[in-house]
Formats: C-alpha cells, sequence, structure tokens
C-alpha cells in the first residue's frame, strides 16, 4: 500500500469517526465514546507506523506532527458544548459547524499536503528532504501522528470536561420522598 493511499485512509477514518460520534446536540459521553477513538488509535499506529525516526530533523517533523495534532485537538474540544442532559442528569456534548469546520480544515488540509507531495511540489519537498535529511516516511509518520495525536486529545479533554461537570441535582423522586 503506498504511503499515500495510508494517509488518506486515516484521514478518512478520522474525520468519519470524529463527525459520526460529536455532530449534534445531546451526544451521549459514555465508555464507548471514550473508548472508540482510543481503539482506532491503538490500531492506526501499529499499521501505519513501521519505524519512527528518533534523531535528527526526521524526529523534529514527528515531534511537529504531535504538536500540531495536540494544538488541533485542544481547538476541537474547545468547540464542544460539554453538560447535563436535563433529561438524565448524564453528561453529554454538543457540536456544530463551527467544529465540523475544524475537522474538515484540518483533514483536508493534511490530505492535500500528501496528495500535493506527490503531484504538485514533490520536486520541491524532495529537495527539500534531502537538504535536511529527512525521508519520506517521517513526513507520514508525521501526519499520521497529528490525525491521532488530534483525535486522542479531542478524546482526552471531552472526558475530562464530562469529569469535572457538577454532580447533577438529585430529584425528589431520587432521594426516597416520605409521604405522610
Amino acid at each position: 500500500m503506498s504511503e499515500l493511499t495510508q494517509a488518506m485512509i486515516v484521514n478518512a477514518a478520522v474525520l468519519v469517526a470524529v463527525l459520526h460520534s460529536d455532530l449534534g446536540g445531546s451526544r451521549k459521553i459514555g465508555p464507548m465514546r471514550i473508548l472508540r477513538p482510543v481503539l482506532i488509535a491503538a490500531a492506526v499506529i501499529p499499521l501505519f507506523i513501521e519505524r519512527p525516526v528518533t534523531q535528527g530533523t526526521g524526529l523534529a517533523v514527528e515531534l511537529a506532527g504531535v504538536a500540531a495534532g495536540l494544538l488541533g485537538g485542544l481547538a476541537a474540544v474547545a468547540l464542544m458544548n460539554v453538560y447535563r442532559s436535563p433529561e438524565t442528569g448524564r453528561p453529554v456534548s454538543a457540536a456544530g459547524r463551527p467544529y465540523a469546520l475544524l475537522w474538515i480544515v484540518v483533514i483536508g488540509a493534511r490530505a492535500a499536503f500528501s496528495y500535493g507531495s506527490g503531484h504538485w511540489f514533490s520536486a520541491q519537498l524532495t529537495s527539500w528532504c534531502i537538504a535536511h535529511q529527512v525521508t519520506g516516511a517521517a513526513i507520514t509518520d508525521a501526519l499520521i501522528v497529528m490525525a491521532v495525536v488530534m483525535l486522542v486529545t479531542r478524546t482526552v479533554g471531552l472526558g475530562a470536561r464530562a469529569a469535572r461537570l457538577p454532580a447533577a441535582p438529585r430529584s425528589s423522586a431520587s432521594l426516597g420522598a416520605v409521604r405522610v
């Protein structure tokens, strides 16, 4: 499988998973909502990243992917509203167009770079890679790590915000109201 195909698969998987689970109002925050992205990340990393770079400019490129993913994930969390459902008292979230637009722009830019690196600016990228001793695999790894870190950061942030919600008010029915 080509590196471009790998990157596009990761891009599509992340976009579909995130938009499916987050868009709309009153999206329940439960164990599967938190676990699903972590499972995707656990599957993606060993499938697509064979040998991460551990030194030099290639490592810096991969760490830049981590940093970009972290910032993107924090931006995504900031665009979500996390609150207790008035009906159930359980944590829920709501995300709308700005949230979807963030993910579409980030993943679209990543996909455009992946495609462009092989079709639009391959000579310039090759020259840069040679001059800085960076392999194409390091760039691909950085893009994949960026996607996974953004997804996991969003998930951890969502779980943390849900955990910090004030306790749900107890109704008189749940207190075992005594009838006289």
